[in-house]
């Protein structure tokens, strides 16, 4: 607490704060905020000491660490705790075990760097260090454990509706758990839960978002994308992911009230880039070509087949034709 009171000050104050007034402040010795100045400049905090003068915050590092994070951070539930980590395996599974010993509902688990980063269906998330946001939001919902694939749809409008307020870019979502700019995805969403017949321990949402890589492998290159490439300038991660957590609880919590979706459906569909695009559905066994039409209040795609039946999709393998390079 004290570290973060002594961050807070240096940031408020235009110039210098002297180490007299910060002990005087915090009622404790000079000696123990010369050791929280030194503990700062370890974490990358570049700060300015000068004789008679005090301490000056200079230039704060580019880590998605707690203190940053918390600073003005404008929410009741989620990010009031935060786990950091240099690099990690996946946060999913780091959230995944608070989860089983009972942290708080709305635990935030961010790394710089993942090293075993995870996407739908197995397969491999590349997480670059200090390039993106890799994080993981553990959740609590009274719901039943049919209703959590909704969580995934309003994750996916918050991500959406983030990234435009704070780069103007105009994402979209390809549904149910992909954010795209210009056909080529810059997000991906996986929520994974831990459930009883009728009740749901803990869901996980992880979020993985490519902010200011700015070139990818040659085999991604038609496929992946970020936002520094998309609006051809560095987009502050602090800056998003603290948007990203207002926008997400303005939905959950609502949610949370009535578990429903009704009210953010047309929003949803607004932003969605599969609705009135030809899809094609990959399951076990079987593939169907068709058009997607609508969401259901339950959160599933409606598809109409090439023969004229409808059916719902709540999951499976969804390609958008010129989404991906699915043509």
């Amino acid at each position: 607490m004290m570290k973060n009171t002594v961050l807070e000050f240096l940031k408020k104050t235009d110039g210098y704060v002297s180490g007299e007034e910060l002990s005087s402040t915090l009622s404790v010795s000079r000696t123990a905020i010369w050791k929280v100045i030194t503990q700062l400049k370890k974490e990358g905090y570049e700060i300015e000491s000068v004789t008679r003068k005090g301490y000056r915050m200079v230039q704060t590092p580019d880590l998605l660490m707690a203190q940053e994070i918390q600073y003005g951070l404008q929410t009741t539930l989620l990010g009031k705790e935060v786990i950091w980590f240099q690099h990690v395996g996946s946060t999913n599974e780091e959230a995944k075990k608070l989860g089983t010993v009972g942290a708080k509902e709305g635990t935030l688990v961010v790394a710089e760097e993942q090293r075993a980063g995870k996407g739908r269906l197995g397969r491999a998330w590349v997480s670059p260090p200090q390039k993106g946001i890799w994080m993981s939001l553990l959740l609590r919902p009274r719901i039943i454990p049919m209703d959590a694939s909704k969580i995934t749809l309003l994750a996916g409008l918050a991500v959406c509706e983030a990234i435009h307020q704070v780069t103007g870019l105009e994402a979209q979502i390809k549904w149910p758990n992909d954010i795209v700019i210009h056909g080529k995805k810059v997000c991906g969403i996986l929520t994974e839960m831990s459930a009883e017949m009728e009740r749901v321990n803990y869901i996980i949402v992880g979020i993985g978002i490519n902010v200011n890589t700015e070139c990818f492998p040659e085999e991604l290159q038609n496929t992946a994308t970020s936002l520094c490439i998309e609006a051809q300038q560095k987009v502050s991660r602090i800056q998003l992911l603290q948007r990203i957590l207002c926008t997400v609880e303005s939905y959950y919590l609502p949610f949370m009230a009535t578990g429903a979706i009704e009210s953010i459906l047309p929003i949803y569909k607004k932003h969605c880039a599969t609705i009135d695009r030809d899809v094609k559905v990959s399951g076990r066994n079987i593939e169907v070509l068709g058009r997607a039409v609508d969401i259901t209040k339950n959160g599933e795609l409606v598809v109409r087949k090439e023969d004229g039946e409808m059916i719902t999709v709540l999951s499976g393998e969804v390609s958008v034709r010129g989404v991906y390079g699915y043509i």
